[in-house]
């Protein structure tokens, strides 16, 4: 049974993928919100990992395609088990033990909005992956789409551009 403080808390999304803006992402968003209060964290936290489905991944659903999905949905799994993995060890490298983590199937758009809602989140934590116009167009941007469809504050973390 959660402590009557921990059931009050408010709820923190973090979008979390195999990428290293979504890293630098959770590891600021550790650094910021959670490292400074010791154990007595202001956010419930809740890491959120959308897995593509199958026929999404390599779009195409023809002849062919049944012997593939299978390898696919494996890799998938990986892929995610290995997100998660990546954020439990970040997570506890910061002392943060407290940690919900879901993998969910779908696109990061939907999956994330849908969680805000779920957990009543207060906040949204994406990465933002830097893209330029032409492929943030072509691809639909997950940050871009969240600000304007969750229903809760939104934070898009940039990494910060390396000087050479």
């Amino acid at each position: 049974m959660a402590s009557q403080a921990e059931a009050e808390k408010q709820v923190m999304v973090v979008g979390i993928d195999d990428s290293e803006h979504s890293t630098y992402a959770l590891e600021w968003t550790l650094d910021h919100f959670f490292a400074p209060y010791a154990t007595d964290h202001p956010f419930k936290l809740v890491l959120v990992h959308s897995k593509a489905t199958p026929s999404a991944a390599i779009g195409l659903a023809g002849p062919g395609a049944a012997e593939v999905l299978p390898l696919v949905e494996a890799d998938l799994k990986k892929i995610a088990a290995r997100v998660v993995e990546k954020a439990r060890e970040l997570c506890s490298t910061k002392s943060v033990r407290d940690v919900v983590v879901e993998v969910v199937e779908g696109d990061a758009r939907n999956v994330l909005c849908e969680a805000v809602e779920k957990h009543h989140a207060s906040i949204l934590v994406v990465g933002s992956h830097g893209y330029g116009a032409i492929k943030r167009a072509v691809l639909g941007s997950v940050s871009d789409y969240c600000a304007h469809h969750a229903h809760c504050t939104v934070m898009i973390v940039k990494r910060p551009k390396i000087k050479h």
